[in-house]
């Protein structure tokens, strides 16, 4: 029997209905949820996302603009418009598109942003806090949207096993951390695999969770997979196909075709984690404008 989908798209919908709802109710006060993104460079595939990004602001009512920068812009000039975004009273979240250019810092530049702006959760301030299990930070959008994925979709998960595969700063780290977490959270026992881990597939089969963020197309397959298994593939990678327009297609890190077979209920991708990530994303923008204007 093929497994469930769990469709992040309908997840998103019905939290883009949640979040239109909050925005409607903080426009009724005078508040006009304002969020900027902050483009460095004209990466295609940057441009992509935060055009899909503004269209879901503008489709629930948050008032979007990108701010585009020259590939070659200095440190200091970004810092210093950054500071500006900080001081508007207008702007309520900031987001720091990535991938920068190489000659720009991650951590200073995503340190820079207010934490009480920082609508993707990659400050210290707020990764701090998740450390901590304090609830007053905004959460990483992609983790927290797998988490959502999670509860929308009534996949059980306290007392189960949960394996992460993929340990970076973005998804693998802070996922694991927040699938551990008590009541009322998921309450998972958690395995953090990586691409160093002996045995992977032996590890992977024992997960009753298994959450592909390792950045390696199509990796993990069947075989990786315990039947029954939910299984929630984050993976973006590009694979060179002559057939397609763009010369490419998208994977996730799991394969698909093979683990449909094996796994109880699987993410999509595309339309899985992606749409999510973004519901999530406006949803931490309209808590921040709510926080913001009490």
């Amino acid at each position: 029997m093929a497994a469930r989908i769990l469709d992040g798209e309908l997840f998103a919908a019905d939290t883009h209905r949640e979040t239109a709802a909050r925005v409607a109710n903080l426009k009724a006060k005078g508040v006009v949820p304002g969020l900027v993104f902050v483009r460095v460079g004209e990466d295609p595939a940057s441009r992509a996302y935060v055009s899909r990004k503004e269209q879901r602001a503008r489709e629930v009512g948050i008032a979007s603009r990108t701010l585009v920068l020259p590939e070659t812009t200095p440190l200091p000039v970004l810092l210093k418009e950054i500071d500006a975004l900080n001081a508007d009273p207008q702007v309520h979240g900031i987001l720091i598109q990535s991938p920068l250019p190489a000659a720009l810092p991650n951590d200073l530049v995503y340190a820079r942003v207010s934490p009480a702006k920082d609508v993707d959760g990659f400050h210290p301030v707020n990764f701090g806090k998740l450390l901590l299990g304090d609830p007053t930070g905004f959460l990483p959008c992609t983790p927290a949207g797998i988490l959502e994925i999670l509860r929308r979709g009534k996949i059980p998960t306290a007392g189960k096993h949960a394996v992460v595969v993929g340990r970076g700063q973005i998804v693998g780290r802070p996922l694991a951390l927040l699938l551990a977490r008590k009541a009322p959270g998921p309450d998972c026992t958690v395995t953090l695999a990586h691409s160093r881990t002996t045995d992977l597939p032996g590890i992977t089969r024992q997960a009753d969770i298994l959450i592909g963020a390792l950045g390696r197309p199509l990796f993990l397959r069947k075989e990786h997979v315990k039947p029954g298994a939910t299984v929630v593939d984050v993976g973006v990678n590009r694979l060179p196909d002559s057939t397609h327009p763009r010369g490419y297609r998208l994977v996730g890190d799991v394969d698909f075709a093979s683990v449909q077979s094996v796994a109880g209920a699987i993410t999509p991708n595309p339309g899985g984690v992606g749409p999510m990530t973004i519901a999530l994303l406006l949803s931490n923008t309209a808590r921040a404008a709510e926080d913001l204007s009490r």
